[in-house]
């Protein structure tokens, strides 16, 4: 097992992945909340091809992140920033706008971001596969309600829980994952709000760091044929 940092909260990575999922690995999430809260943090970083045995007692699928504060260890970026956010002022304490915050956390990771991921399985990792033919169309109008609606639902709202809180740093992430495939930039509220999430210096410092983490001399090597 490496070694963990004395700093008090230490975030588990990816020591590398493939160019397509840089800057998009979940730890993102947790990096961003540390940016926006002041926390300070160190990584503890893996190897996504192969995830070492002990990892799963702390995560059972070996995905990535886990944060550790202290004797507390949690997985889960939903969870963590929860976590986070309580500890940082990112969640608000009470009334509507915690259980705004709350809510919309929970429905970009649950309403709205596997929506994204059956799209990218269609369009991406099973292109040119039958069955993925065949889904598409329900997939993308069933997308793009979603997309109406969620729209419709932050027309007026700079932030989803009056200031900026761990909900927006949940819907902005979920909403990179679908820059590209014309749902967001089809949809002006919700292009404004993600140029507006992403322009924060917090996130800027979050990304730059996760990026600057992966060791692009891990990558498999190809073999000659």
């Amino acid at each position: 097992m490496p070694q963990v940092s004395d700093s008090e909260i230490v975030i588990t990575g990816f020591e590398w992945v493939p160019p397509f999922a840089k800057g998009f690995v979940r730890d993102l999430r947790a990096r961003w909340a540390c940016e926006e809260g002041g926390i300070d943090y160190s990584t503890r970083l893996i190897s996504a091809m192969k995830r070492p045995e002990w990892f799963y007692a702390e995560q059972p699928w070996g995905q990535v992140p886990v944060l550790q504060d202290g004797e507390l260890t949690l997985f889960e970026s939903g969870a963590i920033l929860v976590h986070l956010g309580e500890k940082c002022g990112l969640l608000p304490a009470s009334g509507q706008a915690r259980a705004d915050a709350l809510s919309w956390t929970f429905a970009g990771l649950n309403s709205i971001e596997p929506t994204i991921f059956e799209l990218s399985n269609v369009n991406t990792f099973s292109k040119g596969e039958e069955w993925a033919d065949l889904r598409r169309p329900s997939l993308e109008e069933n997308a793009a309600k979603r997309f109406d609606r969620l729209a419709t639902a932050m027309e007026g709202r700079e932030w989803l829980a009056g200031d900026f809180s761990i909900a927006d740093i949940t819907i902005a992430t979920v909403l990179r994952e679908a820059d590209g495939n014309g749902l967001v930039q089809s949809r002006p509220v919700l292009s404004a709000y993600l140029d507006r999430a992403v322009s924060r210096p917090a996130f800027k410092a979050a990304l730059d760091a996760q990026l600057a983490d992966f060791d692009d001399t891990l990558a498999p090597q190809k073999t000659e044929a």
